[in-house]
């Protein structure tokens, strides 16, 4: 009998894991000294859906400053109203896909990942209690889809390219889905909760 989706997740949150960032796969990048890490969150948001568990993910706005155009979870900068990284999650996915917080079962924290743009982001796992209608703000968010679970927890889907970036060339993990183009900072946090659910 397979392993309830749900199930998988809450053994990932259970296993230990290494410090997560964009360097993983770059150890000779230059890093800025004395950087002053923003915190931020984000919201892996799990619902059930007509093919199974699956990962709501959004497509950001091309004229947006921090990553335009790129495939991410709804999430954010952590605001001075934000008492915990659970709380700016829940804030920035009902702004961005209409998710009520009230609807939202928080399961964990994931390994806070740092980004080459400087933020300290804290991945968030939750579950979405009952179905909802998904809406993206205007003028942030281009698109809302659903990811297959099997999808994104198949470490075999995952794959490291690389392209040129301030000069030198920066490594990263891939997780394609037919037109979406998954990488970066969205794909390696992936990956990290793929190697937890991986563990006996």
């Amino acid at each position: 009998m397979p392993i309830d989706p749900f199930q998988r997740l809450r053994h990932a949150l259970a296993q230990p894991a290494p410090p997560s960032s964009d360097y993983d796969l770059n150890p000779d990048f230059a890093v800025a000294e004395g950087r002053v890490l923003r915190d931020a969150a984000v919201l892996l948001a799990f619902q059930s859906g007509p093919r199974g568990a699956e990962l709501l993910l959004t497509k950001r706005a091309s004229h947006l400053r921090h990553h335009p155009g790129q495939i991410a979870c709804p999430g954010g900068k952590m605001d001075p109203g934000d008492a915990t990284p659970e709380a700016a999650a829940l804030r920035e996915a009902a702004e961005e896909i209409a998710l009520p917080a009230a609807n939202v079962e928080i399961l964990g924290r994931l390994t806070p990942h740092e980004t080459v743009t400087g933020f300290q982001v804290v991945p968030v796992l939750a579950r979405v209690r009952t179905p909802f209608t998904p809406r993206a703000q205007p003028g942030e968010v281009a698109e809302i889809f659903a990811v297959p679970f099997d999808h994104i927890a198949n470490l075999a889907r995952y794959r490291v390219e690389r392209r040129r970036w301030l000069g030198q060339w920066r490594y990263f993990y891939t997780v394609p889905l037919g037109p979406y183009y998954i990488w970066g900072a969205t794909a390696r946090i992936l990956h990290n909760l793929a190697q937890r659910m991986d563990q006996p």
